[in-house]
Protein backbone atom coordinates (compact mmCIF):
# COMPACT_ATOMS: atom_id res chain seq x y z
CA UNK A 1 0.00 0.00 0.00
CA UNK A 2 1.72 3.35 -1.44
CA UNK A 3 2.31 6.37 1.32
CA UNK A 4 0.06 8.26 -0.18
CA UNK A 5 -2.59 5.80 0.20
CA UNK A 6 -2.01 5.46 3.72
CA UNK A 7 -1.83 9.38 4.75
CA UNK A 8 -4.94 9.80 2.98
CA UNK A 9 -6.81 6.51 5.06
CA UNK A 10 -5.41 8.00 7.63
CA UNK A 11 -7.00 11.24 7.80
CA UNK A 12 -9.78 10.03 6.78
CA UNK A 13 -10.44 8.28 9.86
CA UNK A 14 -9.62 11.18 11.90
CA UNK A 15 -12.61 13.01 10.65
CA UNK A 16 -14.29 10.15 11.97
CA UNK A 17 -15.12 8.05 9.26
CA UNK A 18 -14.33 5.16 10.90
CA UNK A 19 -17.21 5.71 13.58
CA UNK A 20 -19.52 6.96 10.98
CA UNK A 21 -19.99 8.34 7.32
CA UNK A 22 -18.41 12.21 7.03
CA UNK A 23 -19.91 14.25 4.63
CA UNK A 24 -16.91 15.77 2.69
CA UNK A 25 -16.12 17.79 -0.51
CA UNK A 26 -12.38 17.26 -2.71
CA UNK A 27 -11.14 21.05 -2.18
CA UNK A 28 -12.12 20.45 1.93
CA UNK A 29 -10.08 17.13 1.61
CA UNK A 30 -7.51 19.14 -0.48
CA UNK A 31 -6.75 21.11 2.41
CA UNK A 32 -6.65 18.54 4.93
CA UNK A 33 -3.95 16.34 2.62
CA UNK A 34 -2.10 19.78 1.43
CA UNK A 35 -2.64 18.84 -2.25
CA UNK A 36 -4.59 20.39 -5.67
CA UNK A 37 -8.11 19.85 -5.68
CA UNK A 38 -7.79 17.37 -8.97
CA UNK A 39 -5.34 15.60 -7.05
CA UNK A 40 -7.55 15.15 -3.47
CA UNK A 41 -10.50 14.28 -6.28
CA UNK A 42 -8.31 11.42 -7.72
CA UNK A 43 -7.24 10.16 -4.12
CA UNK A 44 -10.82 9.79 -2.72
CA UNK A 45 -11.74 7.40 -6.32
CA UNK A 46 -8.12 5.44 -5.86
CA UNK A 47 -9.01 4.99 -2.21
CA UNK A 48 -12.99 3.88 -3.50
CA UNK A 49 -11.42 1.48 -6.20
CA UNK A 50 -9.33 -0.42 -4.11
CA UNK A 51 -12.09 -0.92 -1.77
CA UNK A 52 -10.93 1.08 1.25
CA UNK A 53 -13.86 3.53 1.24
CA UNK A 54 -17.27 3.60 0.58
CA UNK A 55 -18.17 6.50 -1.22
CA UNK A 56 -21.76 8.26 -1.67
CA UNK A 57 -22.17 11.25 -4.24
CA UNK A 58 -24.30 13.69 -3.42
CA UNK A 59 -25.42 17.32 -5.01
CA UNK A 60 -22.40 19.49 -3.15
CA UNK A 61 -20.13 16.42 -2.09
CA UNK A 62 -19.80 12.69 -0.80
CA UNK A 63 -20.40 10.44 2.36
CA UNK A 64 -17.52 8.53 3.14
CA UNK A 65 -16.52 6.00 5.38
CA UNK A 66 -14.05 3.65 5.78
CA UNK A 67 -15.07 -0.24 4.69
CA UNK A 68 -13.42 -3.17 6.60
CA UNK A 69 -10.80 -3.35 4.58
CA UNK A 70 -9.47 -0.19 4.99
CA UNK A 71 -9.58 -0.31 8.62
CA UNK A 72 -8.07 -3.27 8.50
CA UNK A 73 -4.97 -1.52 6.61
CA UNK A 74 -4.52 0.96 8.96
CA UNK A 75 -4.85 -1.50 12.22
CA UNK A 76 -1.18 -3.13 10.18
CA UNK A 77 -0.21 0.21 10.24
CA UNK A 78 -0.60 0.70 14.15
CA UNK A 79 0.83 -2.52 14.50
CA UNK A 80 3.76 -1.91 12.92
CA UNK A 81 4.29 1.52 14.58
CA UNK A 82 3.78 -0.16 17.91
CA UNK A 83 6.57 -2.54 16.87
CA UNK A 84 8.86 -0.01 16.30
CA UNK A 85 7.89 2.07 19.66
CA UNK A 86 7.58 -0.09 21.61
CA UNK A 87 9.50 -2.97 21.75
CA UNK A 88 10.98 -3.91 24.99
CA UNK A 89 14.21 -5.20 23.67
CA UNK A 90 15.30 -1.41 21.53
CA UNK A 91 18.53 -0.56 22.35
CA UNK A 92 20.50 2.37 20.49
CA UNK A 93 24.67 3.06 21.16
CA UNK A 94 26.09 5.56 22.18
CA UNK A 95 29.87 6.71 21.99
CA UNK A 96 31.13 9.83 23.96
CA UNK A 97 35.04 10.59 24.98
CA UNK A 98 34.86 10.74 29.06
CA UNK A 99 35.16 14.48 30.35
CA UNK A 100 35.81 16.03 33.66
CA UNK A 101 31.92 16.92 34.80
CA UNK A 102 31.06 20.15 36.49
CA UNK A 103 30.64 18.06 40.32
CA UNK A 104 27.06 18.24 40.58
CA UNK A 105 26.35 14.28 40.08
CA UNK A 106 28.09 13.97 43.16
CA UNK A 107 25.30 16.31 45.29
CA UNK A 108 22.30 15.17 43.11
CA UNK A 109 22.94 11.27 43.45
CA UNK A 110 22.93 11.35 46.99
CA UNK A 111 20.04 13.61 47.73
CA UNK A 112 17.93 11.53 49.28
CA UNK A 113 14.38 12.26 47.13
CA UNK A 114 16.38 11.13 44.41
CA UNK A 115 18.55 8.40 46.00
CA UNK A 116 15.57 6.39 47.50
CA UNK A 117 13.96 6.52 43.94
CA UNK A 118 16.89 5.13 42.46
CA UNK A 119 17.39 2.40 45.12
CA UNK A 120 13.39 1.39 44.25
CA UNK A 121 13.09 1.99 40.30
CA UNK A 122 16.82 1.11 39.15
CA UNK A 123 17.44 -1.69 41.73
CA UNK A 124 20.64 -0.13 43.03
CA UNK A 125 22.14 2.57 44.85
CA UNK A 126 24.49 5.26 42.70
CA UNK A 127 28.21 6.19 43.28
CA UNK A 128 28.30 9.43 44.29
CA UNK A 129 28.69 11.32 40.95
CA UNK A 130 28.03 10.74 37.49
CA UNK A 131 30.37 9.71 34.71
CA UNK A 132 30.44 11.89 31.43
CA UNK A 133 30.51 11.64 28.30
CA UNK A 134 30.88 14.31 25.43
CA UNK A 135 29.27 13.56 22.09
CA UNK A 136 29.84 14.35 18.85
CA UNK A 137 27.21 15.49 16.42
CA UNK A 138 26.28 12.09 14.93
CA UNK A 139 25.98 10.55 18.44
CA UNK A 140 23.86 14.02 19.64
CA UNK A 141 21.36 12.66 17.09
CA UNK A 142 21.10 9.13 18.83
CA UNK A 143 21.16 10.61 22.23
CA UNK A 144 17.98 12.66 21.04
CA UNK A 145 15.96 9.62 20.43
CA UNK A 146 15.86 9.47 24.22
CA UNK A 147 13.88 13.06 24.23
CA UNK A 148 10.66 11.38 22.90
CA UNK A 149 11.11 7.97 25.10
CA UNK A 150 10.06 7.82 28.84
CA UNK A 151 12.27 5.52 30.33
CA UNK A 152 12.30 5.00 33.67
CA UNK A 153 10.68 8.08 35.34
CA UNK A 154 12.34 9.53 38.52
CA UNK A 155 10.18 12.21 40.31
CA UNK A 156 11.11 15.83 41.04
CA UNK A 157 10.53 16.68 44.70
CA UNK A 158 10.63 19.71 46.87
CA UNK A 159 12.75 19.99 49.64
CA UNK A 160 14.21 22.73 52.34
CA UNK A 161 11.86 25.17 50.20
CA UNK A 162 13.93 24.37 47.08
CA UNK A 163 12.51 22.22 43.53
CA UNK A 164 14.11 19.83 42.10
CA UNK A 165 13.35 18.50 38.88
CA UNK A 166 12.54 14.97 37.47
CA UNK A 167 14.99 12.64 35.87
CA UNK A 168 14.38 10.12 33.05
CA UNK A 169 16.58 6.94 33.40
CA UNK A 170 17.44 4.30 30.51
CA UNK A 171 19.29 0.78 31.53
CA UNK A 172 22.55 0.71 29.42
CA UNK A 173 25.14 -1.57 29.57
CA UNK A 174 28.56 -0.38 28.63
CA UNK A 175 30.31 -2.61 25.80
CA UNK A 176 33.30 -0.50 25.44
CA UNK A 177 35.43 -1.41 27.26
CA UNK A 178 33.83 -4.18 27.94
CA UNK A 179 31.75 -3.79 31.22
CA UNK A 180 28.19 -5.72 29.99
CA UNK A 181 28.14 -7.01 33.66
CA UNK A 182 28.48 -3.75 35.43
CA UNK A 183 24.71 -2.35 36.05
CA UNK A 184 24.38 1.61 34.64
CA UNK A 185 21.57 3.83 33.12
CA UNK A 186 21.74 7.00 31.25
CA UNK A 187 19.96 9.65 32.63
CA UNK A 188 18.28 12.82 31.60
CA UNK A 189 17.31 15.95 34.02
CA UNK A 190 14.67 17.84 33.07
CA UNK A 191 16.94 20.58 34.10
CA UNK A 192 20.67 20.62 33.30
CA UNK A 193 23.49 22.52 33.36
CA UNK A 194 24.94 20.20 30.31
CA UNK A 195 24.75 21.30 26.79
CA UNK A 196 23.28 18.49 24.24
CA UNK A 197 26.77 17.33 23.77
CA UNK A 198 27.36 16.13 27.15
CA UNK A 199 25.74 12.53 28.72
CA UNK A 200 25.81 11.19 32.08
CA UNK A 201 25.89 8.04 33.48
CA UNK A 202 24.98 6.55 36.84
CA UNK A 203 26.08 3.41 38.17
CA UNK A 204 26.32 1.57 41.28
CA UNK A 205 30.06 1.14 41.32
CA UNK A 206 33.13 4.38 40.44
CA UNK A 207 32.87 3.37 36.65
CA UNK A 208 36.19 5.75 36.17
CA UNK A 209 37.71 3.34 38.89
CA UNK A 210 36.32 0.50 37.71
CA UNK A 211 37.01 0.67 34.38
CA UNK A 212 40.06 2.19 34.15
CA UNK A 213 38.82 5.24 32.50
CA UNK A 214 40.90 8.85 31.85
CA UNK A 215 40.04 12.09 30.04
CA UNK A 216 39.45 11.01 26.56
CA UNK A 217 38.97 7.91 26.42
CA UNK A 218 36.31 6.09 24.32
CA UNK A 219 33.25 4.84 25.78
CA UNK A 220 30.20 2.79 24.25
CA UNK A 221 27.46 2.23 25.52
CA UNK A 222 24.13 0.35 24.81
CA UNK A 223 21.08 2.01 26.04
CA UNK A 224 17.78 0.27 26.17
CA UNK A 225 15.20 2.72 24.99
Amino acid sequence: MSGDIIFSLRKLALLGAIEQPVKLSSGHFASIIKSSVQTAARRLQELERKGLVYRKIIADGQWITLTEKGVEELKKECYEYQAIFSSPNLEVEIAGRVVTGLGEGKYYTTLEGYKKQFESKLGFTPFPGTLNLQLDPYNIEIRKKLNWRNGIVIEGFESESRTFGGVRCFASRIVEPHAEDITSAVIIPDRTHYPDDVVEIISPVYLRCELKLKDGDIVRTKVKI
